[in-house]
């Protein structure tokens, strides 16, 4: 079934049988339309609602965090995506709910999960980098913990908005802001082997997004999804193995060895310093473990 279809029919559910009110209407109807703008960037449209997979579900938190949502908010939108996906399933208009084994963030500010240094190093080196799809996930990690690009942006991205000489890449991100985003070392050698490799992918089509699947159609956040999970699943403990864990790496780290948070925020496009301080609060704990470990009287 249509997803707009599916959501109509639990709006007037709402409205008709459970009696809530207009306000309560209205916050469902939001958290659902902005769920169909998370199903668009994972999938690269918006999917019938008996192919929403428990990984888009798992997506949509750490899109609104993106946003600049908080916790208290991201719960209540998971809350009502939770009672839309109930009551399809039902009804019938599902086999399966996709949403039943998802947890909402806790109602304090959850820290990020991040990697440690030496599992990035570990990351880097499982790729194939002789092979246009190894490169291609070597550049896509590489880029992603080395300048903290958001999924979506590093999807859209363009050989154009790529400068190898100053080692730059030129995002427009959110609300249609651009920012210049260094890129380092490492991650510019991995971009320049992928893209040597690139034309066996993009058969010569130059305009074409930057990083292409097999058949040479753009990729979405579910492939980077997958790639990352698949990659980390046998060198990390870490529950989380989304490419979010690689963009929150990229800034726990910037800050552990001293960087300004001003410069963290605008690399990471942050509309605020309020979204890029829990990383403070990330490096401040981890200080205290080191501390404890450490220190003979801790």
């Amino acid at each position: 079934m249509e997803y707009y279809r599916a959501e109509r029919m639990f709006l007037e559910y709402c409205e008709v049988v459970r009696g809530y009110s207009d306000r309560t209407i209205e916050t469902y109807s939001l958290a659902l339309d902005q769920f169909a703008d998370c199903l668009r960037e994972f999938y690269g449209s918006i999917v019938a609602i008996e192919e929403v997979e428990a990984e888009a579900v798992r997506y949509y938190p750490g899109y609104l965090h993106d946003a600049g949502l908080h916790n208290n908010s991201i719960r209540t939108k998971l809350a009502a995506l939770k009672s839309f996906f109930k009551f399809c399933y039902r009804r019938n208009l599902i086999s399966a709910n996709p949403a039943a084994a998802v947890s909402a963030p806790k109602l304090e500010k959850k820290l990020p999960a991040f990697l440690q240094r030496r599992e990035v190093d570990k990351l880097m080196q499982v790729f194939d980098a002789n092979d246009a799809i190894g490169a291609r996930n070597a550049a896509l990690c590489e880029l992603l913990y080395s300048s903290g690009l958001r999924v979506s942006e590093i999807c859209a991205l363009t050989p154009e908005q790529i400068d190898s000489y100053d080692r730059q890449v030129r995002i427009v991100g959110k609300g249609n802001k651009e920012r210049i985003v260094p890129i380092g070392e490492q991650a510019m050698k991995a971009i320049g082997r992928y893209a040597a490799l690139r034309p066996r992918l993009s058969a010569g089509i130059a305009a074409a997004p930057f990083f292409l699947s097999k058949s040479g159609r753009r990729l979405y956040p579910a492939d980077l999804y997958r790639i990352v999970r698949k990659a980390l699943a046998p060198l990390t403990e870490s529950a989380r193995k989304s490419p979010h864990v690689l963009r929150h790496s990229f800034a726990t780290h910037l800050l552990d060895n001293g960087a300004d948070i001003q410069a963290v925020s605008e690399m990471l496009g942050h509309s605020s310093l309020s979204t890029t301080q829990i990383y403070t609060h990330v490096s401040v704990e981890r200080l205290k473990d080191i501390y404890k470990q450490a220190h003979p009287k801790s």
